[in-house]
Formats: structure tokens, sequence, C-alpha cells
């Protein structure tokens, strides 16, 4: 059982170092002029045909279980959901700016915490430890990524500090205007995010088929996405792909973010639940920190390494939590069973 939990916690981890390399190709392409309605469509289109051959080719021996209606409505609302969030989310970032969009980002495992609770796939009993710990460790989780977000402290290393526009607080707001609607994208962004981990795991609860749920999504994606980028952009040049950062974003994205790590994403909702996949979110806060001193060169400030303490502390809280659920869990299953035949023999002897 302990293995099993590590190795999933290990596999999301890496998942999320992925999403973290695919966000910053994805905006260095849009930051040379790329669009992001075409870059949705061209990284969604490139994964389903990843997606479907993997998926037929797993299914070549055994067919999958026939999709009902039910999983079919699901299926077509997450990926409404999935466009709506990808959509959002870019946009925010480019009305906004990095800094208030990864504080907003962080609040999404408050948002799928009262959505798990309210759609009853989390159970909280404040009277058992393992609810406090996760309530505890969502929080802390939170309030370290505003640290890091909002808090720059002193630099510890490169002392040659850059030209950097920001404040004494290290909030990145460019003093425009628009930042309010970029604010109000990423919140509602983050809103979708977080109901899109509750549908994903309404599915595959029902429907445990990764890479058919994510197929057809995918397929989804591409039909609403191509609508959206037919409206949004008149000009036929947006459409072309130039050989250079643009083509690798989408390969990229397309191969690891939108394939392996979306189908990591939906075994992950299946075996731990919603929560524990939002809980990751800010875990990303450090590790596209550490990335950026470690290949950027970027300065590490007294704030950062406060933060990022704070959220590993929160993070390892709700880990724990889930981990004790899940042995509380294990034991009834052992007693029930063994239980199971003394009734059995009592009923017989009687």
């Amino acid at each position: 059982m302990a293995s099993g939990g590590a190795s999933v916690t290990t596999t999301m981890i890496a998942a999320q170092i992925v999403e973290v390399g695919g966000e910053t190709l994805m905006k260095s392409a849009t930051k040379d002029g790329m669009s992001i309605f075409i870059f949705i469509f061209y990284s969604n289109l490139l994964a389903l045909c990843f997606l479907l051959p993997s998926t037929l080719f797993h299914h070549r021996k055994r067919a999958p279980p026939p999709i009902s209606t039910s999983i079919f409505c699901r299926l077509l609302l997450l990926g409404c959901l999935k466009t709506a969030t990808q959509t959002l989310m870019t946009s925010g970032i480019k009305f906004s700016s990095p800094a208030l969009a990864s504080a907003i980002v962080n609040l999404v495992p408050a948002f799928t915490f009262i959505l798990a609770i309210i759609s009853r796939m989390e159970v909280l009993n404040m009277k058992k430890h393992s609810s406090q710990a996760k309530v505890i460790g969502t929080v802390v989780s939170i309030a370290g990524a505003l640290v890091v977000t909002f808090y720059k402290g002193i630099p510890l290393i490169n002392d040659a500090i850059k030209n950097i526009e920001m404040g004494a607080s290290g909030i990145f707001l460019l003093g425009k205007s628009d930042w309010i609607i970029g604010a109000f994208l990423v919140a509602v962004g983050s809103f979708c995010l977080s109901l899109l981990f509750i549908v994903q795991t309404w599915i595959v609860r029902d429907y445990p088929e990764e890479l058919v749920i994510n197929t057809i999504c995918c397929c989804f994606v591409v039909i609403i996405s191509t609508i959206v980028a037919l409206i949004a952009e008149g000009n036929s040049n947006a459409w072309r792909l130039r050989p250079d950062k643009e083509l690798l974003s989408v390969c990229y994205s397309a191969t690891f973010v939108e394939s392996l790590k979306n189908v990591i994403q939906t075994w992950a909702c299946r075996k731990k639940g919603p929560i524990y996949v939002a809980m990751f979110k800010p875990l990303r806060v450090v590790i596209a920190l550490s990335m950026g001193v470690i290949f950027l060169g970027d300065n590490l400030y007294l704030g950062s390494m406060i933060g990022a303490a704070i959220i590993v502390i929160g993070f390892y809280a709700v880990i724990w939590a889930k981990a004790q659920e899940e042995h509380t869990t294990s034991e009834n299953n052992l007693l029930s069973s063994s239980s199971a035949p003394l009734l059995s023999n009592k009923s017989i002897d009687v």
C-alpha cells in the first residue's frame, strides 16, 4: 500500500515537472506572436494523433466497456471544461502577469476541496486527525504559494540583481489597467480546473479506462477549439506553424502535456481522488523556482525559500492524511472480510 502511494506521488511530481516545462515553451511561443487559440487547437490535434493509436493498440485484444449515454455526456462536459480552462488560463496570463496568475492558480486546491465535499467525493469529519490534516495542509500549501509569489526578501545567490519590474513586495503587475480582466479570467479558469478534476474523477470511477477517456475528451477539445479559433482568428496566416519555438512548443505540449500528463492525472484521480491531484498545483511553484535557478540562472530569494518550505509542509500533511484514510479503509475491509466467516458459522450453529 505504501509503495503504491509512493509511486502515484512520484508519478504526479514528474507530471508537474513536465507541465511546467510545457508552459515555459508555450509562453515563449505566444510571446513571439503565436495565437493562443491556434496553440490549443494544434496541441490537442497532435495529441489526438498520439492517443488514438495508443488506445487502439492497448485494446487490441480486449475491447473497452461500452460507453453509456451518461458517460458520453460527462465526457462532452469534460471536453468543454478543458477547452475553457486552457483558453481562460492562457488569456488571463496575457492580460495580467505571470506572478498574479500564479497567486490565483494556487487557489485551485481550495476550490477543489469545497467542490469535493459538496459532491461527496471527500468525507470531512473534523473529529478525525486525517480530516484535520487535509484542511490544515491545504491552507498551509496555499499560504506558502502566496509567500513565494508576493514576498521576495533578500537574495541568497546571484547577488547581481537584474532590472526586474517588481515592487518591494515582489508583485508583478506591469501597471496596466487591464490586469483586473486578466485576474478575473485566471480566477474563472482556476475554478473550471477544479471542476474539471471533479468531473474527471466522476467519470473515471464509473468508467475506469484512462486512455479511452482522454482520447474521446481530446477529440471534443479539438472540435470545440477549432470553432473557437475560427471565430477568434480571422487571419489565415495565424494558422501557419513556424518551424521554431511554435512547432517545438506544440509537439512538446501534445506529446507530454496533453497526452502523457492528462492520462497520469486521470489515473491519479481514480486512485486518490480530486483533492490529491489538486494539491500538486502549489508544488509547481517550487518546481518552477528550482528550474529557473538551475537552468536559467535566476536569483534565489529568502521569500522563495520560506514559501517553498511552507508548501512542502502543507503538501506532506495532505499526503499523510490520504495515507491514513487508505490505511483505515484497508483495516476496515480486512475486519469485515474476516468477520464474515464467523457470522456464517454462527448462523449454521444456530
